[in-house]
């Protein structure tokens, strides 16, 4: 099939990646614009660009691609397909219509749940103990359109959206290729989402991540796990942010927030319900490292409030 690819994270490029070794031709890939990173404002290429060049792919980086000159250039491509994972933009109409076999995206989601910008997160953060990859037929409105195929993946306790979106982008490599095998052949049915049944995946922000200890301590280990790489759990100790990387729930009580417990290896916080073991984290302006390391340097005593 002649295929049209749109995404930009690192989630998407197994699929690509799947897509043109199974054989079909990528005309073309659609991708965000470059990216200022650090205090040099060096620009970074998205991981789905960086892909695409050095497979030899024209690449477009379109700031609005609904304008007219990208929805001519898509209609001179002349696609079968357009392929869609986590590309940060809307299709409009006009690009929709297009394809033969439309556009599909590939969501990491069992739709009609976690529709949105965040769903691996949020599934980790509510405590979900399966999720997977929806290919679905893109529509106008957010990820309601017809779902195609699903992959169904088990949540570890020791997932966190980093380790559980590499899973689901393998996941997604392999269903896109049956996906796509089945619209040529006819033997995909589609299936209406159930409306009723959606939840919504908005996008993270860094408020997002500070700890609230009155909160039970399985939720705020689960929060340690969903918004890690970005943009993680944080909380101030002594008055200087800590970011929380890793941490385990145990049964203790004590006042939210307060230290009840100093090892030589860790720390302990009482919290609304049972108490958060601190086993990794990121001090301000440090690097990240073991509690053990951070209390080498930081004399902790049972009784701080974080």
């Amino acid at each position: 099939m002649k295929v049209i690819y749109m995404g930009t994270p690192d989630f998407a490029v197994p699929a690509a990646d799947a897509i043109l070794k199974a054989g079909h031709k990528i005309l073309a890939v659609f991708t965000q614009p470059d990216k200022a990173k650090g205090r040099s404002g060096k620009l970074i290429f998205p991981p789905v660009k960086e892909w695409a060049v050095s497979n030899k792919i024209d690449v477009y980086q379109p700031v609005k691609l609904r304008d007219k000159e990208n929805v001519s250039l898509i209609k001179k491509l002349s696609p079968d397909v357009i392929v869609v994972a986590a590309y940060g933009q809307i299709l409009s109409k006009d690009i929709l219509d297009i394809p033969k076999y439309g556009c599909v995206n590939i969501h990491a989601s069992l739709l009609p749940e976690y529709r949105g910008a965040a769903p691996i997160a949020r599934c980790i953060i509510d405590g979900k103990t399966e999720t997977g990859v929806t290919t679905m037929q893109m529509a106008e409105g957010l990820d309601t359109g017809d779902i195609l195929e699903v992959a169904k993946t088990v949540i570890e306790d020791t997932d966190n959206a980093d380790t559980l979106e590499t899973k689901l982008a393998r996941s997604g490599a392999g269903l896109i290729l049956s996906t796509l095998n089945g619209l040529e052949s006819g033997s995909i049915t589609p299936v209406k989402q159930d409306d009723s049944k959606s939840t919504y995946a908005a996008k993270l922000t860094k408020e997002m991540g500070l700890m609230d200890f009155t909160k039970p301590a399985a939720e705020l280990e689960r929060l340690t796990r969903g918004l890690y790489p970005w943009p993680c759990a944080f909380t101030k100790i002594a008055g200087k942010t800590a970011k929380i990387y890793a941490a385990s729930v145990i049964d203790a009580t004590g006042t939210p927030g307060e230290i009840i417990e100093v090892t030589k290896k860790s720390f302990t916080v009482a919290c609304g319900k049972g108490a958060l073991v601190i086993k990794n984290l990121q001090p301000e302006g440090k690097g990240r490292m073991d509690a053990a390391a951070y209390l080498n340097g930081n004399k902790l005593t049972v009784g701080t409030m974080l």
